[in-house]
């Protein structure tokens, strides 16, 4: 009679997984974890392994000055005929941007009269940045651009004050070349019809005080060079073309003055027939704005990133250049990730 009897019931709370499983007739489980539970917070993923290639399509800030600067010092040990030859180059590119400028941009009257603005965004956008862009892919040698990163390369001890003055000499004197062989070739296709606009714009740059056109030819370079410099941070062809073209239409339609531009205008509005002379063009526009370009280069690009990453940053703050982000606010940074850590675990500890 008590072999048939129904065994007492034993309440499932008594019980352990491994005693059920074997009422139950079952195979025996795994022993129970005594490991903690999971936290909710995900763990941080695991960092790159050194030298784990670099998919990224830039490069960091420090990057970028890094590849400036090394795109100076080649520039820098470049020979003087080299740079001369690919200068006029880079003379005939400006040109082209600077021709389809004027062909686009600056033959509409009716939109200037409406609307100003828009036309300036057309005269901007349409041209130049095309011209700079194409020197920026096949390596031509740029007096405006170079007049930023080959100093780059001498702070950094990259290169000596002479070939800093051999490439940006060399390099001037091919622009203007290039820049006043492409006016002719222009002039002699004859594509500006009576090239109105042509001679307004040489004309106009041939009479603006002083002061003004040395400022507005500081402006310029800044721009410039912060294209060229975006561009040398960029390692596609549409990230360069982004980082050129943002800047070079601005500075078009901000009517700023660029040496190499005016190479091309200047001389083609001369051609054409504009109210004003070889002297002039040299004179009032040119030498200045060679001036002002140079010193918008050196104080809006060269100084101020290597001050942020390089030589001249170091020589004044005694030690390492700035970092981007300071060591305190990277400690504060820190303290508070680390807090919000644990926290978060301990709110999952709470939970379970």
């Amino acid at each position: 009679g008590d072999l048939l009897s129904p065994p007492a019931p034993v309440p499932l709370g008594a019980l352990s997984m491994r005693r059920l499983s074997g009422y139950l007739g079952l195979a025996e489980l795994e022993p129970e974890s005594k490991s903690p539970p999971a936290p909710l917070v995900a763990a941080p993923a695991p960092a790159a392994a050194a030298g784990a290639p670099d998919f990224s399509l830039v490069s960091d800030p420090a990057g970028g000055y890094a590849a400036a600067v090394g795109a100076g010092s080649k520039k820098a040990q470049a020979s003087a005929g080299k740079v001369f030859g690919l200068g006029i180059l880079a003379g005939t590119h400006i040109g082209f941007g600077a021709y389809l400028a004027v062909a686009i941009g600056a033959a509409c009257p009716g939109l200037h009269a409406s609307n100003p603005g828009l036309q300036k965004m057309v005269f901007g956008a349409f041209g130049l940045p095309f011209g700079l862009f194409m020197i920026s892919m096949t390596g031509a040698e740029l007096y405006t651009g170079n007049a930023a990163l080959v100093p780059m390369a001498w702070l950094e001890g990259k290169a000596t004050a002479a070939q800093v003055v051999r490439n940006l000499g060399a390099s001037w004197a091919g622009n203007l070349l290039g820049s006043i062989l492409l006016a002719a070739l222009v002039t002699a296709g004859g594509t500006l019809g009576e090239a109105a606009a042509a001679q307004k714009i040489a004309f106009g740059k041939t009479h603006e005080p002083l002061l003004v056109v040395l400022v507005r030819a500081v402006l310029c370079n800044w721009l410039v060079c912060m294209a060229t410099y975006m561009s040398l941070q960029a390692k596609d062809t549409t990230g360069k073309f982004v980082a050129i073209w943002l800047p070079i239409s601005a500075f078009v339609a901000l009517g700023l003055e660029h040496t190499v531009a005016n190479m091309f205008l200047l001389p083609l509005g001369i051609l054409n027939g504009a109210d004003t002379s070889w002297t002039e063009a040299l004179v009032h526009n040119l030498l200045p704005v060679t001036l002002g370009n140079t010193a918008g280069a050196l104080l809006g690009v060269a100084l101020p990133f290597s001050f942020g990453f390089g030589a001249v940053g170091k020589k004044l703050l005694g030690s390492a250049a700035p970092p981007l982000i300071s060591d305190a606010a990277r400690s504060f940074a820190s303290s508070h990730t680390s807090s919000a850590r644990d926290n978060a675990g301990n709110q999952a500890t709470d939970l379970v």
